[in-house]
């Protein structure tokens, strides 16, 4: 049996149980309901799993906690397997639910959404942190707690230039070479590609041939074969875990000598129980602590997993848990000053809530937050992380606000 499917049955039993928590968590004459989509059982569900536990987890906390002002929140949470068009419907359903705001997830239907959001004035939380909806003159109904793909990627391709590029033999002597693995037909893959170039060309990189790795991929000896005629010092990778793993096993297999960085959905604590030895130095974007961490508020992610979930052990959970949190967290946030304000109106909530919003900090080693009218990214600052001698490390913070401030204030927003 292969990973992904002792992974499906170890969650699908559990993530019923906590859908159908979430569900319940409505006591009370006055509610908000508040939609949410995910993916556990289509093309990212390695690492959607967890975040739907997450999601009706920090559910109960707000509710818990108060909710909102008084009022709590019922979540109406659905698995669409990753597909745009089941996307759709269940956004026409939400609609029709008179959900205030949604918890979305991938970025193909995030974008294929956001015309309409944007025309309906829902807030729209996502698990997608393309940065092309980071723009709001384009899309100001988009939002989500993290650093976007973008930046992260450009903060990935930085820490490493910065910290290993300067031991490598060659250092001084030639240009660093870079190539990219990533499933080419993905909206979610892609999107940091334009930017991660970019900032290659401004390090001084080579930049070699993209290889196409599907998100189902468990064999990429082909994909590594082409890549050592191009023999990359560094190699990114796009996808979601399950592949990662198997980009890197192959890779370290067929001696491809060359180091690794991964976007934020393709590293988690999975990444090395997965690809083994492989996973030896790999960096990657981290926009929050991993689960279980000595972070503020991480005592409370814990205790409500074990409370909900007792059945998935903790050292089986993710940092897409804490993922979860964050975007529940900022929705809560401004759903409290939208509904302080008198007004939890889609534009109330976007105005009075979200861009009101000035270095919120919502622990969970997550960078404080910022929204503004003019720019959605939170934060230019990124810390990135590397798995090494068995625990996952600190190599560097980047700020790319601070060391590209032209660049950052006028370039690279929305892309």
């Amino acid at each position: 049996m292969n990973s992904r499917n002792l992974w499906f049955k170890l969650f699908v039993p559990l993530l019923a149980v906590g859908i159908l928590v979430g569900l319940s968590a409505t006591a009370g004459a006055a509610t908000i309901n508040v939609g949410a989509l995910n993916d556990m059982t289509g093309a990212t569900s390695d690492v959607g799993k967890d975040y739907a536990l997450g999601i009706a987890e920090a559910m109960h906390y707000v509710n818990d906690s108060g909710g909102v002002n008084g009022k709590k929140i019922k979540l109406y949470q659905f698995d669409y397997g990753y597909r745009v068009p089941e996307a759709l419907t269940k956004y026409n359903l939400f609609k029709r639910l008179k959900c205030v705001a949604i918890l979305g997830w991938g970025t193909g239907d995030t974008e294929a959404l956001s015309p309409t959001v944007t025309k309906d004035k829902i807030p729209y939380v996502s698990a997608s942190y393309s940065g092309h909806l980071t723009d709001p003159n384009k899309t100001p109904y988009n939002l989500f707690f993290a650093t976007d793909y973008s930046t992260n990627a450009r903060a990935a391709i930085t820490a490493w230039f910065d910290k290993r590029w300067p031991k490598h033999k060659d250092y001084g002597k030639r240009k660093p070479r870079f190539a990219c693995s990533y499933m080419f037909a993905s909206p979610y893959c892609s999107a940091p590609i334009k930017a991660i170039k970019d900032q290659a060309a401004i390090l001084g990189f080579e930049i070699g041939p993209d290889q196409d790795v599907s998100l189902f991929a468990i064999d990429t000896k082909s994909q590594i074969l082409g890549l050592k005629e191009f023999k990359p010092d560094l190699l990114w990778h796009g996808n979601t875990t399950m592949s990662v793993a198997a980009t890197l096993r192959d890779g370290y297999s067929l001696g491809l000598d060359a180091d690794h960085i991964v976007n934020n959905w393709g590293f988690d604590e999975n990444l090395p129980r997965l690809a083994g030895k492989a996973a030896e130095g790999v960096m990657g974007a981290a926009v929050c602590a991993f689960f279980g961490e000595d972070v503020p508020g991480m005592d409370k992610v814990v205790a409500y997993a074990k409370k909900y979930n007792p059945g998935v052990p903790a050292e089986k959970r993710l940092i897409r848990t804490i993922q979860a949190w964050g975007d529940v967290l900022i929705l809560w946030e401004a759903l409290k000053r939208a509904d302080k304000a008198g007004d939890l109106s889609g534009e109330s909530i976007l105005k009075n809530g979200f861009e009101t919003m000035r270095n919120f900090d919502i622990g969970l080693g997550a960078s404080p937050v910022t929204f503004t009218s003019t720019d959605h990214r939170v934060a230019g600052q990124v810390p990135i992380y590397e798995w090494k001698n068995g625990k996952f490390g600190l190599v560097e913070r980047v700020d790319l606000k601070d060391r590209w401030p032209d660049k950052w204030a006028n370039e690279w927003i929305g892309w």
